[in-house]
């Protein structure tokens, strides 16, 4: 890996660390309801793995902690803040929250909060592309 694409990587988990941490803030004032799984000290394994992705080209699911892989997706991190929020505005129109974040345009099929849950459903959606 070039210098430079160490340093990108490098703002980039320093970015999801703040965005988490600005996510439990809200949280505990009690701006965000429901549930909130969070990736604090885990930034680099989503960095590692979605270097080898190509942003809008590969699909991408997860697991229920996606908020900074929908971001490394390339979803605007405000649309995804408005997610958490509940607003219309989010990423899935403020339905999904902190476990459904979902944005086709950007390839991110979602974060599923079943155990072993995205399988079945990056099997089927590999089927369909």
């Amino acid at each position: 890996m070039k210098i430079d694409d160490k340093k990108r990587v490098l703002r980039e988990m320093v970015l999801h660390r703040r965005f988490e941490e600005r996510c439990y803030q809200a949280y505990i004032e009690r701006k965000i309801g429901g549930f909130l799984h969070l990736y604090p000290g885990q930034e680099a394994c989503c960095n590692g793995v979605m270097e080898a992705a190509r942003p809008g080209h590969d699909y991408v699911i997860t697991g229920y902690r996606d908020h900074v892989h929908a971001i490394k997706c390339g979803a605007d991190p405000k649309e995804v803040m408005a997610e958490l929020y509940g607003k219309e505005t989010g990423s899935s129109k403020g339905r999904g929250g902190s476990m459904h974040i979902f944005d086709a345009d950007k390839r991110f099929m979602g974060g599923y909060a079943l155990v072993g849950g995205p399988f079945p459903l990056a099997a089927g959606i590999a089927k369909a592309i």
